[in-house]
């Protein structure tokens, strides 16, 4: 795996994505990183999240229609994803709360890496409105 080289760009976003309590998209990161670095164009922001992607620090959620969303992996704190059909919001679902998939389910000798799951359903604050 290569390791994304240190840029005080590339420290900004991370930095972001970590305090993030939500996953936002690239703009929303743009926006946040301009505070600490006026002169940052949103292409940077883009290539860095790309590299930061390929890296496995940070993980997409991606949409039909929709910009792409980006959490980034917190050590320590595996969780998987549930997102709301009605007003796409994306709710952090522990891993150690969802059963394990069972070995022999996979094809033999098949070697996991990553694991992702998303639940996709209607979140309650839909279900009232």
């Amino acid at each position: 795996m290569m390791m994304v080289r240190q840029t005080k760009q590339r420290s900004a976003v991370v930095e972001v994505l970590r305090a993030a309590r939500s996953h936002p998209d690239a703009a929303w990161i743009h926006a946040q990183v301009r505070v600490q670095l006026p002169s940052v164009s949103l292409g940077t922001v883009y290539r860095t999240l790309d590299a930061l992607v390929r890296d496995g620090v940070v993980v997409t959620l991606e949409r039909a229609g929709q910009a792409t969303r980006y959490d980034y992996k917190h050590e320590g704190r595996p969780h998987h994803h549930a997102v709301c059909r009605t007003c796409g919001a994306i709710f952090d679902v522990d891993a150690g709360d969802v059963p394990a998939l069972p070995a022999s389910a996979l094809p033999a000798g098949f070697q996991v890496t990553d694991v992702r799951l998303e639940f996709m359903g209607v979140c309650s604050d839909c279900q009232r409105g």
